[in-house]
């Protein structure tokens, strides 16, 4: 029985448009990320391989489609989106048994291009490769990258690029947008296939029946969601374009375009240049994640007939995410304290340090790490503690005394990374990509973010802070 298959035929070809990507006859597989096939116990030769992801020939006859979706942009609602330069060319059941997607991204211009070539240059699939590897290894729920091949062709950006596709692996690429799009649709059929599919997916422990069974999945939606963004703030990731079509059901991270990495402490932190208005700053994705799961709500509320009572139980849940993530940021905030059980007068223990942090511009991660490392039997010096901090750490240590500086380290070391794909780094690599060259010293970096909780001794510039991060931003790739 093959491995392969096709996934989401059940909803019909309004949400699933046949579409053939484009063949790239000269494409050259560029990054592999052979783990990944062995974790998913796909045996594939490279050749075979390069030609699926080209578009040179299907994955066993499989017939490729882009998915359709809508949603909102920056509070806007968009009613047409969809895969404008993707592909979903199989399903796979893997090793693991379960099913994930094999999604191209780049791959030629489709019915929801808008307009777009549907291509997609070699920066924004660098850096894809680079994010989900790192954040996967940061013990964040992602999308995983399978692949990055050149194209042989050009793409004219602000300047010419050379042209990229990625193939993306991925449990699921079911948006809060499919749902939007059905509900706009008034397709009552299609969202009940959908959310039977979901729950089936990624859900499977909900039993119950009836209209108890949308808010109970409604409910396991927003407590993914939450606990995803509880891990984006625990290492400092900022997305930069949380979309409701970017927001996956089952509350995988997706759509690295201009994502960073938070390095100067300011919960008001944006790098994305489309978001002029900061909504999607590093302390407001919280909130954006409620709000999506509010657009959620909305659509579901097609499949209940009390629209009232429905509203009524969709609002207790929704109030039950900020309540968890309350909870869960004040468990994050112990754990990176090293503190144990939150008490009331840590928040002032806290908010003294984030002031510090922010007035002074310390390096987030950094700060954490030089936390962490100061309880260990031989502190590195790597991590200093910043002078500023003194009279803190005093009240810090003070606090943390009640219990072994063993459970403390544990603690922290659990949660306080020691290196983070720095956004310096990412963009010096992109640009020795984009000229044609690959160093021995990513290789390393790469392999050594696969072990951010581990504390050794790290050149300087894999630790070091942006020097021009004021000026720093990052782009769609579209």
């Amino acid at each position: 029985m093959s491995q392969f298959f096709t996934r989401y035929t059940e909803l019909g070809e309004t949400y699933l448009v046949p579409q053939q990507p484009y063949q790239f006859e000269q494409a050259q597989l560029l990054l592999t990320n052979q783990a990944l096939l062995s974790e998913l116990g796909i045996e594939i030769d490279q050749q075979t391989l390069r030609d699926y992801l080209a578009g040179v020939s299907q994955v066993e006859h499989i017939q490729p489609v882009a998915m359709a979706y809508c949603g909102h942009q920056f509070g806007h609602f968009n009613p047409q989106l969809g895969d404008g330069r993707a592909h979903l060319i199989a399903s796979i059941t893997a090793a693991d048994g379960l099913s994930y997607d094999m999604h191209l991204k780049g791959s030629g211009a489709t019915v929801f291009s808008r307009g777009g070539d549907g291509l997609c240059a070699l920066g924004p699939a660098i850096r894809e490769y680079i994010m989900s590897h790192a954040m996967q290894a940061l013990g964040v729920p992602t999308t995983h990258c399978l692949a990055v091949l050149t194209t042989g062709q050009q793409v004219m950006r602000q300047t010419p690029e050379p042209g990229a596709v990625v193939c993306r692996i991925a449990r699921s690429h079911i948006r809060v947008g499919t749902f939007q799009l059905m509900a706009m649709n008034k397709d009552v059929a299609a969202m009940s296939k959908l959310v039977e599919l979901c729950i089936r997916e990624y859900f499977s422990d909900i039993t119950s029946s009836g209209e108890a069974r949308i808010f109970d999945f409604f409910t396991r939606v927003c407590q993914r969601q939450c606990a995803l963004i509880l891990k984006w703030m625990q290492v400092g990731f900022i997305h930069g374009v949380m979309n409701t079509d970017n927001t996956l059901i089952n509350g995988e991270t997706i759509d690295y375009g201009p994502c960073a990495m938070m390095e100067s402490f300011s919960f008001d932190t944006v790098f994305s240049s489309i978001d002029r208005q900061g909504r999607y700053a590093f302390g407001q994705q919280p909130n954006i994640a409620s709000w999506n799961c509010g657009r959620l709500a909305e659509s579901l509320m097609v499949l209940i007939e009390d629209k009232d009572a429905a509203l009524e139980r969709f609002s207790e849940i929704l109030s039950q995410f900020a309540e968890s993530f309350n909870e869960g940021y004040q468990v994050m905030w112990s754990k990176k304290l090293g503190i144990g059980t939150w008490e009331e007068s840590d928040q002032a223990l806290l908010s003294e340090l984030l002031s510090l942090m922010q007035q002074n511009k310390l390096d987030y991660t950094n700060t954490f790490a030089a936390l962490t490392n100061a309880l260990h039997a031989s502190p590195l010096p790597t991590y200093p503690l910043p002078e500023v901090l003194a009279d803190w750490v005093s009240k810090w240590r003070k606090r943390i005394s009640g219990h072994s500086t063993a459970e403390a380290l544990a603690l922290m070391q659990s949660v306080n990374p020691a290196i983070i794909p720095r956004n310096d780094l990412v963009e010096r690599f992109i640009a020795q990509f984009n000229e044609g060259t690959q160093s021995d010293e990513f290789t390393d970096w790469l392999t050594a973010l696969k072990s951010p909780y581990t504390y050794q001794a790290y050149p300087a510039q894999w630790t070091a802070t942006m020097a021009h991060e004021q000026a720093y931003q990052t782009f769609c790739g579209t």
